[in-house]
């Protein structure tokens, strides 16, 4: 059996077994126990005109959403599915006053509130709440929005501690630039753990390390976030993240020149990753599809063009092709019987062992 006792002294802690990578039992019950309580990416406000369908992780929970702005500009997100028979409701982005489903005339409001149903004089019982569609929990943080199936706190506290060490909001005018997928041979969660600590930039990412001051890499650990801190080698101050500056929207960690800072990187349990850079914003889905692959979506917003081939953030293709291969040399080797689990580093991988806290949390 896979350990979900994760001491929370690093010091005392060993990692997660490799049972939990190659089970598929485990896959599967990630999906309910981790991915429907936690909250995902769904778009950006000024993606939406006024009805757009979604799918929450296609190919993995495959959940048919319909997110929704008001008049007012507020947005909503329900359920895609008519609560008659079951059929996905809008197929594609539209403008319209009400939602009618294609199969039997079924109506709904945009509040979600059914309408009418033709053909249904004397059933009893009807219509009750049940025909209603059910209601998403969704939630904002500057631009972007994000739902959620099953959510085990509030959005905030998923965000918890890091909103004062990121001014978000300052990101308003960044344009979305590029989207690019990449398909990894490795667990979603292999991903994220080699995401989440800076000890392999050093011996993966070589002239990443030319710019990247590796001694003075930060981790900093919330309920359901951590936030890790890059500043720059000296040669690349210019390339820093400046937070007196008015467009940059970084605060300075505690005790770093502010100048210096090359990059911070948050990353939202279990699978979502915003980098900030000088430029502006990547971000990184992680997309599950089987214990040994994984899609990862890049998404590019940048605020300032005259960045964006400086600095930690100058050739994110290259690192990832890095990331990947080391990845799944790693997907290689768990696999060995030989190999059960192993120890953290209490100085580098505080990140790493907060993720399978939370897994190990949430997957009991």
């Amino acid at each position: 059996m896979a350990n979900f006792d994760i001491d929370p002294d690093i010091r005392k802690a060993k990692t997660l077994s490799s049972e939990f990578y190659t089970d598929q039992q485990y896959f599967e019950l990630s999906k309910e126990r981790i991915f429907t309580k936690s909250w995902q990416l769904i778009g950006t406000k000024d993606e939406i005109d006024n009805l757009k369908p979604l799918t929450l992780l296609e190919n993995f929970l495959d959940e048919p959403v319909l997110i929704i702005k008001n008049n007012n500009g507020s947005f909503n997100c329900f359920s895609n599915v008519c609560t008659h028979r079951g059929k996905v409701l809008v197929e594609e982005p539209a403008a319209a006053s009400l939602i009618r489903c294609g199969y039997h005339g079924r109506r709904f409001s945009l509040a979600g509130k059914f309408l009418s149903m033709p053909e249904f004089d004397g059933v009893e019982n009807f219509p009750s709440d049940s025909d209603n569609l059910p209601r998403i929990a969704s939630a904002s943080w500057g631009n972007f929005l994000f739902a959620s199936v099953d959510p085990a706190a509030p959005f905030e506290d998923f965000m918890g501690g890091t909103n004062p060490l990121i001014d978000i909001a300052a990101f308003s005018g960044s344009k979305l630039v590029s989207k690019h997928e990449y398909e990894v041979n490795a667990h979603w969660a292999l991903y994220c753990e080699n995401y989440l600590e800076g000890f392999h930039i050093p011996f993966v990412h070589h002239s990443l390390n030319e710019i990247v001051d590796y001694g003075s890499y930060t981790t900093e650990t919330f309920r359901y976030s951590s936030l890790q801190t890059a500043l720059s080698e000296p040669g690349a101050i210019a390339t820093g993240l400046d937070f007196v500056d008015e467009k940059n929207p970084v605060a300075v960690a505690a005790g770093s020149d502010p100048d210096m800072i090359a990059g911070r990187y948050l990353f939202i349990f279990p699978n979502l990753m915003f980098n900030f850079y000088p430029w502006g914003i990547s971000v990184n889905i992680v997309k599950p599809i089987s214990p040994g692959k994984t899609k990862v979506e890049f998404l590019k917003y940048v605020s300032d063009e005259s960045k964006v081939e400086t600095g930690a953030g100058a050739d994110l293709h290259r690192v990832e092709l890095e990331d990947e291969k080391v990845v799944e040399s790693v997907q290689k080797g768990i696999r060995s019987r030989f190999y059960s689990h192993g120890k953290y580093s209490p100085t580098r991988e505080q990140g790493t062992h907060h993720f399978h806290r939370l897994i190990a949390e949430f997957m009991k």
